[in-house]
C-alpha cells in the first residue's frame, strides 16, 4: 500500500478530466488544479474558452466585454473530504441593450451566491434526508448556506412547476409551534399523484380562502373531491368556493374525537370512584379501552374481558365506539345512513354527555361523513394523515430554526414534488 502525502501536487489532469465529465460549462476551461497554502482544500481554476462571447446577467444575450473584476471562489461538491472551490476572474460587459455595464453571466452560479447550481443541488438533496443542521455539517458548510440553497431550490421548483388536473384535495392543519400556532397544508391526493400544493400560516378562513386565490379559478372549479375534518372555518369556506365538490369529511378524525370522548367518560368516573373509595378497576386502563382490540398483547385482552363484565360508564362508552366501528364496512350510502341514524339514537339514550356530544355533532354532519360511500371509500384521510406525519417530520428536522419561512421552505421541498433546475450530472 502506497502512503500519499498530503503536500503530494493534486494529479490535475485527472482532476480536470473528472470535471469536464461531471460539471462541463460551456464557454469555460477547466485551467489547473492545486492545492491551497493550508492543504484542506483543492482550487481549480477557469478561464473564457478562446473565442467565447461574454453573456450578459441582465438580458441574458451577448455582450461586448467591458473590463475585469476580481477573482471569486465558486464552492464546489467536496472530493474525498477536501472542500473544492472553483476559481475566476468575474468580467464585466457594455451592454447596449439594457444600457448599463453590469458584471457578466456565468453557469457557474446565481448572483452573487458563492455556492456553484452543482452544489446547491447537492445539498438540497441531503436537506431532504438529514436535517439543515447535520448537512450543513456533514458538508463543512453553514446552516445559512443550507438555508440559502434549499430556498433557491423551492423557489424555483413553485416557479416552474406544472399543476395540470386536479381531482382531489385534502385540507388539514398541524401545530408548529407552542401557543396553538398552526399551519394549513393542502394536499393533491389523486390515485397516483400525491405530493403538497399549498402552505397557509393559521387555521382561519382567510387563511384557507389564500388557497383557493393562489390555485386560481380555473383550476379549483375542477375539483371534484374534497377531504377535511369537522373545523367550522374549512367547511365554511368549501361550502362558497367548492359548492360542486364532493366534501368527504375525515374519517381519522372522527374516531379522534370519539376516542377523545371514551378518554373523557373514564377520567371523570375514575376520579369519582377514587373520591367515593372504591375499587380502581380503571386505573391503568386508558390503553386498553383506545386501542383496537388486534392490536392488545394477550394479558391485555384478558383485562379487557375482565374489565367489560362490569356495568360501568366507561364500558358502555367502548361498546359504543366499538360498535361504530362497524360503519366503515358498509359500501351501499343508504346502509350507512340507516346504521349511523341508529347509532345516534343508541347514543342519545346512554345518558353519557361524551359520547351524546358525538351523536349529535355526527347528526350535523351526516351527508359529509356518508360522501366517504358515496366516494366509493376511493378518497380518504389516509393520505392526508400520511403525509402530515411525513409534514411533522420535516419540521423537527428544522429544530431550532421554527420561523414560518423557514417550516414553509422545508415542507415545500420536502414534500412538494417540486421540479428542480437541469444539471450537468446527477450526483444521487
Amino acid at each position: 500500500m502506497v502512503e500519499v502525502s498530503p503536500t503530494a501536487p493534486v494529479r490535475a489532469m485527472e482532476l480536470i478530466t473528472i470535471l469536464n465529465r461531471c460539471h462541463r460549462s460551456r464557454g469555460f476551461v477547466y485551467q489547473q488544479a492545486h492545492f491551497s497554502a493550508d492543504k484542506k482544500c483543492i482550487e481549480v481554476a477557469l478561464r473564457p474558452r478562446k473565442g467565447s462571447v461574454a453573456i450578459c446577467s441582465r438580458c441574458h444575450l451577448p455582450a461586448p466585454g467591458y473590463d475585469q473584476l476580481g477573482e471569486r471562489r465558486f464552492e464546489f461538491i467536496p472530493v474525498w473530504w477536501f472542500l473544492v472551490f472553483l476559481l475566476y476572474t468575474m468580467g464585466r460587459v457594455d451592454c447596449r441593450r439594457c444600457g448599463v455595464v453590469t458584471v457578466e453571466e456565468v453557469p457557474l452560479g446565481n448572483g452573487k451566491r458563492t455556492l456553484t447550481k452543482a452544489h446547491m443541488l447537492f445539498l438540497a438533496g441531503w436537506a431532504r434526508r438529514l436535517s439543515w443542521k447535520e448537512t450543513a455539517e456533514a458538508f463543512r458548510t453553514s446552516w445559512d448556506k443550507v438555508f440559502d440553497t434549499v430556498e433557491h431550490v423551492a423557489t424555483w421548483g413553485l416557479e416552474h412547476r406544472t399543476l395540470g388536473q386536479i381531482d382531489a384535495i385534502g385540507v388539514d392543519e398541524i401545530r408548529y409551534s407552542k401557543g396553538h400556532k398552526y399551519l394549513t397544508l393542502v394536499y393533491q391526493i389523486d390515485l397516483g399523484v400525491t405530493r403538497l400544493l399549498w402552505i397557509g400560516k393559521e387555521r382561519t378562513i382567510e387563511s384557507f380562502q389564500g388557497f383557493f386565490t393562489t390555485m386560481g379559478e380555473e383550476i379549483t372549479s375542477k375539483i371534484v373531491f374534497i377531504c377535511s375534518d369537522m373545523w367550522e372555518p374549512y367547511l365554511k369556506v368549501i361550502r362558497e368556493k367548492c359548492s360542486e365538490a364532493l366534501h368527504i369529511l375525515d374519517r381519522f378524525h372522527i374516531v379522534a374525537k370519539m376516542n377523545k370522548a371514551l378518554d373523557e367518560v373514564r377520567a371523570g368516573e375514575s376520579r369519582r370512584m377514587a373520591s367515593e373509595g372504591r375499587t380502581p378497576l380503571l386505573k391503568k386502563s386508558r390503553w386498553l379501552l383506545l386501542k383496537r382490540e388486534e392490536n392488545l398483547k394477550a394479558e391485555q385482552r384478558f383485562r379487557l374481558r375482565d374489565l367489560l363484565r362490569y356495568n360501568l360508564k366507561t364500558v358502555r362508552a367502548y361498546l359504543l365506539k366499538e360498535a361504530f366501528q362497524q360503519l366503515w364496512d358498509y359500501s351501499s350510502p343508504s346502509w350507512a345512513g340507516k346504521f349511523l341514524d341508529e347509532w345516534c339514537r343508541q347514543t342519545m339514550r346512554s345518558r353519557i354527555e361524551p359520547m351524546k356530544k358525538i351523536a349529535r355533532s355526527l347528526r350535523q354532519h351526516r351527508e359529509l361523513i356518508l360522501n366517504y360511500f358515496r366516494a366509493q371509500k376511493m378518497i380518504s384521510s389516509g393520505v392526508v394523515e400520511g403525509l402530515n406525519n411525513k409534514a411533522k417530520v420535516t419540521l423537527r428536522k428544522s429544530y431550532g430554526f421554527r420561523t414560518y419561512r423557514v417550516l414553509e421552505l422545508s415542507l415545500y421541498h420536502s414534500l412538494g414534488k417540486l421540479p428542480e433546475p437541469e444539471c450537468t450530472h446527477d450526483f444521487f
